[in-house]
């Protein structure tokens, strides 16, 4: 029996019992920045390198994100179908997806499919109206085009990004909590005002504290549509026992940015937690609904975004995140890590 397996860009054929071999496709080496190196690229082709076929995925996809538009020409030019699937999408969705306008071109004059419906029901045609090229390409008159709801969720999504800024919040916890303000979450968590030099000492070196202290203690602020739970030094306001207090008769989106894993986000929803594990201000799961997709594409690389808009939290900047907070409380012992 035939056995395949990819390891690191090298096909390894042969068959159960016997011998392995391996068998290079080409594309060892290559680096971020290579697929933007047309000469390297072309010259790797034209010895051999099978532009099918790269590590886990397909050469095309990678470039489509990674790499120039001379080399996306290249590759569309020498593969069988320029708008086969990885992943289950295609080159032009990933480039769409990763705001590569001129990838996106290219793949389009070689002739991908910016109409196909792929992921939540959108096309990457559809998904670009919403980003900032709109008339990447020309629309069919049989296509629909956005919603109403779809054209001022891009609107937010623009203001919002724009009104947070760049932020520094690696290691900072969050809950973003729909309907209440800061006395709400503050009386639903059964929280007391933290203050005086001991507080002032935390929030000076938080991390030189015993965790089981530091962890007690969250900034609380009313912003438009709700309010924002916040901790710059640790996942308290992500803890189950946090958000299902929270986000009684209402919703939350908790995220941790974790130094060491990235951004960790959950949903919470009438006291009970019901997502877990997710990633906000990356990309949609294969398995997104329409709103799943749209905000991915429009929060991209922006997980704190994302995060206040599905709770529709309108902030004008970002004092609720970075703080002061409207209050610094400390919450009740008790075990957070039970629902």
């Amino acid at each position: 029996m035939l056995g395949v397996q990819v390891v690191r860009g090298v096909a390894r054929t042969g068959t159960e019992g016997g011998m392995v071999a391996d068998q290079d496709d080409g594309w060892a080496g290559v680096g971020w920045e290579g697929w933007q190196d047309y000469e390297g690229i072309r010259r790797r082709l034209d010895r051999g390198a099978d532009p099918e076929v790269w590590g886990g995925g397909r050469p095309l996809h990678r470039a489509s994100v990674f790499g120039s538009p001379e080399v996306v020409a290249e590759l569309a030019r020498r593969v069988t179908d320029v708008d086969a699937l990885a992943g289950g999408t295609t080159a032009l969705w990933e480039a769409v997806l990763c705001r590569r306008p001129d990838n996106a071109r290219a793949l389009a004059a070689a002739g991908a499919d910016p109409w196909r419906p792929l992921v939540g029901g959108w096309s990457p045609g559809r998904l670009s109206l919403a980003g900032p090229t709109p008339d990447l390409f020309v629309m069919p008159e049989e296509e629909r085009g956005l919603t109403e709801a779809e054209r001022t969720a891009a609107r937010e999504g623009r203001r919002l990004v724009s009104a947070l800024g760049k932020l520094y919040y690696d290691g900072t916890g969050l809950a973003c909590v729909a309907g209440i303000d800061a006395g709400d979450a503050i009386r639903r968590l059964e929280a007391t005002p933290a203050e005086g030099d001991g507080l002032d000492e935390l929030l000076e070196d938080p991390y030189a504290y015993d965790m089981d202290d530091s962890l007690r203690i969250i900034g609380v602020t009313t912003v438009p549509g709700g309010c924002v739970v916040t901790q710059p030094w640790g996942y308290a306001p992500k803890m189950p026992g946090v958000l299902a207090r929270l986000s009684v008769d209402t919703v939350c989106y908790g995220m941790y940015s974790n130094p060491k894993s990235g951004n960790q986000g959950s949903i919470a929803r009438n006291g009970t937690i019901e997502a877990w594990d997710l990633h906000p201000g990356g990309p949609p799961r294969p398995q997104a609904g329409s709103q799943e997709v749209l905000a991915s594409y429009l929060y991209q690389s922006s997980a704190v975004a994302y995060s206040c808009a599905f709770a529709g939290l309108r902030l004008a900047d970002a004092r609720a995140i970075v703080g002061p907070p409207d209050m610094w409380v400390e919450l009740p012992q008790r075990d957070y890590w039970e629902r």
